[in-house]
């Protein structure tokens, strides 16, 4: 971390928050930032439907930009996609159709809405997609222009393209390119927009230079680039995948209980950094909350499950979020937000495995894990243990009630339903 100490607001709440790892010219930033509002960007590519906790940082970078009265630009990869960011990447992304990744822009664009305010005002947030310029880029043209300026010794050097040749992975020669589409965004956003600054996690170090130095080299604008570190958990685990799956940031795609839930089960180390990466909370609150100890730290993990969900999906459903967990976890009740499986009589007509039951509704991440489960006791049917790794379940069960609570572990439930038809 830099020792120098910033004195814009922005730059002062990113370092203090934890959102510092590397900036190009932190002091020349500190002073453009002094001289009033400035226009950043962070690029998001349209490789999947939704995005996960992962991104969190990233969004949470442009959310603090508007807050101190800075313009943020949500980049979508309308045509980066098209190529692939081989960055952190092993293997070269799957290819998918112009179709696809106008879904997946369609459905990802949404999610911004709940973080950012959009508008026609000095600081509200644009959303551009940079299909706009890259689509209709000519070859030979974009070569003479903007390729002259790139060295390919230099380009090797970057992690995205070394650590990928480090581990004998083959790098293609579209993924070679990304670099440069992503240094002319950068470029084109200056010219459109006045961006002066791009945010990004710290896997983008090298292709956010490779902009600056394009900028300075066509433009003679001065450019900067700042980065988060990539956020991981006390234990070593990369945020935004858990055993059970991605943690989406989509109430459709991950119920809001399943997302209140996962930060509410935030290991005793990381909540005081996840108050301050994942939410708005003031530091002197969050420095309160660091104080609590043992069992009293559930308190603020309570408040962190809150202040997260609120943020991605609202008060409403943060709410009810809350009174599930407090009806399942503190009042032994079964919460109606909880995830359910639905059976009809029909389907007993053929064995239910507990073990299927268990991968079905994501507590485990195969039959063997599930299998496992049961054999050290983590399983329990309303309150009663389960031993027999073969148990299936009986449509007898059902007879005093609709619903079964099933138990998998100190902090997942599920309730089992018996439908009338």
């Amino acid at each position: 971390m830099s020792d120098y100490q910033p004195q814009s607001d922005f730059l002062r709440c990113l370092q203090e928050r934890g959102f510092f790892h590397q900036c190009t010219d932190i002091a020349a930033l500190d002073q453009r930032l002094k001289e009033g509002p400035i226009v950043a960007y962070i690029g998001f590519d349209a490789t999947s439907d939704c995005l996960h906790v992962g991104n969190l940082a990233q969004i949470m970078m442009l959310r603090w930009l508007q807050y101190f009265g800075h313009k943020p630009i949500v980049l979508m990869g309308g045509g980066t996609t098209k190529v692939g960011d081989p960055s952190g990447k092993d293997t070269q992304r799957q290819m998918l159709t112009p179709e696809v990744i106008e879904s997946n822009k369609s459905s990802i664009e949404k999610i911004f809405k709940q973080f950012l305010s959009f508008g026609s005002a000095h600081s509200d947030a644009l959303m551009v997609d940079n299909a706009e310029w890259l689509d209709n880029l000519g070859y030979l043209a974009f070569l003479r222009d903007v390729g002259k300026h790139f060295s390919i010794n230099r380009m090797l050097t970057f992690d995205s393209v070394k650590s990928r040749l480090d581990r004998d992975q083959p790098l293609s020669f579209l993924e070679f390119n990304y670099m440069l589409l992503q240094a002319y965004d950068f470029a084109e956003l200056n010219k459109r927009f006045q961006c002066q600054l791009q945010l990004g996690g710290s896997d983008q170090w090298g292709n956010i230079v490779s902009g600056i130095d394009l900028g300075r080299r066509l433009m003679s604008q001065p450019l900067f680039g700042w980065t988060a570190p990539l956020i991981t958990t006390a234990s070593g685990a990369k945020m935004g995948k858990t055993a059970q799956g991605a943690i989406w940031i989509r109430d459709d795609k991950l119920p809001a209980y399943d997302y209140w839930q996962f930060w509410r089960n935030t290991e005793d180390k990381d909540v005081v950094r996840f108050l301050k990466l994942f939410t708005d909370l003031p530091l002197a609150d969050i420095e309160q909350l660091g104080q609590l100890r043992d069992g009293d730290i559930n308190q603020a993990k309570t408040i962190l499950a809150n202040e997260a969900t609120k943020l991605c999906h609202g008060e409403a459903l943060q709410q009810q979020a809350e009174k599930t967990a407090l009806d399942t976890f503190q009042m032994a009740g079964m919460g109606s937000g909880l995830p359910s499986l639905s059976f009809s009589a029909s389907d007993f007509s053929e064995p239910i495995l507990l073990t299927r039951i268990i991968v079905d509704l994501g507590f485990s991440g195969s039959n063997s894990q599930a299998r496992r489960l049961i054999e050290q006791g983590s399983v329990k049917l309303d309150e009663a243990k389960i031993v027999d790794v073969g148990y299936q379940l009986e449509v007898s069960q059902f007879s005093k009630s609709k619903r079964l609570k099933l138990a998998v572990g100190k902090k997942k439930f599920a309730s089992l339903l018996l439908s009338e038809n």
